[in-house]
């Protein structure tokens, strides 16, 4: 199909997670960055919340440069927030919700940037946002185990 990608090595995105503790871990990028992720009782991050991260952030990112190139934002907030539930689906998120907090300049570029927003939200969620899309088609992950000699 024209303009469909496929798998491949300049398609992939990887991260590494490595067992630091009791339910404490540290993700590491291809490009070295690290973070830490926890099981709430301390204060790194729960791969709950980085799953909000990652949807606020890939929205953010994806429509950022299409309003700013009308105006550079003043203010620029992106607050999401979920309830975890548990029913007879097993643990999942519901009632996802993202709030913009925004503010343009004063004036015509402003008023164009301000007008543009909620197409381009709309365009994030509909298509580009890789994060909501992948979220709202539901794919898999495969699963595999290794076993390793210490």
């Amino acid at each position: 199909m024209a303009g469909t990608e496929t798998p491949g090595h300049d398609t992939e995105r990887s991260v590494e997670l490595t067992r630091t503790g009791s339910s404490r871990y540290r993700a590491t990028n291809v490009r070295g960055m690290t973070l830490e992720i926890g099981d709430g009782s301390d204060a790194d991050f729960t791969p709950v919340e980085l799953l909000l991260v990652a949807l606020a952030a890939c929205t953010a990112i994806t429509v950022d440069p299409l309003v700013s190139r009308r105006a550079e934002p003043e203010t620029f907030d992106v607050h999401t927030r979920a309830d975890k539930i548990r029913d007879e689906l097993g643990n999942h998120l519901v009632d996802i919700a993202m709030r913009f907090d925004v503010a343009f300049p004063e004036g015509e570029a402003g008023e164009r940037a301000r007008a543009l927003l909620p197409d381009a939200l709309q365009k994030a969620e509909d298509r580009l946002c890789t994060v909501s899309r992948t979220l709202a088609l539901g794919a898999h992950a495969e699963v595999e185990i290794n076993d390793v000699e210490a």
